[in-house]
C-alpha cells in the first residue's frame, strides 16, 4: 500500500526576514530622531546671520558718530547663557563696561523655548537698557517703541537672530524721541540693497516636530510594509496547499 506523499513544507523567505531587518531599522531611526529632536535640537536660540550682524555694525556706528551713544544688542537663552552680543564696536563687542562708550543704549532679548513635552510655550523677553544718565522712563519708552517696528515677542520666538539686529538699529531713532539725544543722521547703505521683509510669525509647528512627523512617517512606512509581506506570505501559503495546486492545474 503506497502512502501519500506530504506536500512539501514551503521554504523560508529569506527576503521577508530583510523586510523585517529594515522595519527594525526604520522604527529605531525615526524614534531616535524624534527623541533626539524633543530633547535638544528644539530648544536651541539661533544667533543672528553673519551678514545680519555685518550689516548691523556700520549703521551703529553711523548712529553713534552722530549722537555721541554706543549701541548694542544682547540676545541670550534661557539661563542668560548668550548667544550673540554687538554692537557700533564690532560683532562680539558688547557696550557694557566699555571705556569708549561713557553713554550706551543696549537691546537685550532673553529667548527660551520649551520642549515638545512640556505644556509651557515659547517666549521672548526683551528690555532695554542703558548707562547712568537715561532714566527708567526714557529706557522704558524705547522699549515699548520697539513694537513699533512690529519687533513684538513673537518675531523674537520667531526669529531672534533678525529680530534682535532690527532692534538695535532702531535705538537711535527712539532715543532721539525721548529728547535723551539728538536726531541721528540718515543711515547710508548700500544702494543695492533690499531691506529684509518681516519674518512670518506663524506657528513654529515645523522647528519643534520635524522628528514627531518623520516618525510618524516611518511608522506609516513601517504598517504598509508589514500588510504588503502579509499579503505576500498568503499567497505563498495557499499556493503551496493540495487544493491551491489542484485548483492551479484545473
Amino acid at each position: 500500500m503506497t502512502t501519500a506523499k506530504q506536500p512539501a513544507k514551503p521554504k523560508q523567505n529569506v527576503g521577508a526576514w530583510v523586510v523585517w531587518i529594515v522595519v527594525g531599522l526604520i522604527v529605531v531611526v525615526c524614534v531616535g530622531s524624534s527623541l533626539f529632536n524633543r530633547d535638544s535640537g528644539g530648544t536651541t536660540v539661533p544667533a543672528p546671520a553673519a551678514d545680519e550682524r555685518a550689516d548691523t555694525v556700520p549703521l551703529l556706528a553711523q548712529a553713534t558718530a552722530s549722537q555721541g551713544i554706543c549701541y548694542g544688542w544682547r540676545l541670550e537663552e534661557s539661563f542668560l547663557s548668550p548667544v550673540s552680543v554687538g554692537s557700533n564696536l564690532g560683532d562680539g563687542v558688547a557696550v557694557e563696561e566699555d571705556d569708549r562708550c561713557p553713554r550706551w543704549v543696549q537691546v537685550r532679548a532673553r529667548i527660551m523655548y520649551t520642549a515638545e513635552s512640556s505644556e509651557s510655550s515659547d517666549s521672548a523677553t526683551i528690555t532695554v537698557t542703558g548707562s547712568g544718565d537715561f532714566s527708567r522712563a526714557d529706557l522704558y519708552a524705547v522699549q515699548t517703541g520697539l513694537t513699533r517696528f512690529g519687533l513684538h515677542e513673537d518675531v523674537f520666538v520667531d526669529d531672534p537672530g533678525w529680530a534682535i539686529c532690527r532692534a538695535a538699529v532702531a535705538l537711535p531713532l527712539l532715543v532721539a524721541e525721548t529728547g535723551a539725544a539728538p536726531p541721528a543722521a540718515t543711515p547710508t547703505a548700500d544702494p543695492g540693497a533690499v531691506a529684509a521683509p518681516l519674518p512670518d510669525t506663524g506657528s513654529d509647528f515645523w522647528r519643534d516636530r520635524w522628528g514627531t512627523v518623520l516618525a510618524a512617517a516611518g511608522l506609516l512606512l513601517v504598517a504598509v510594509l508589514l500588510i504588503t509581506v502579509g499579503f505576500v506570505q498568503r499567497g505563498r501559503q495557499r499556493a503551496a496547499t493540495p487544493a491551491g495546486r489542484f485548483r492551479g492545474a484545473r
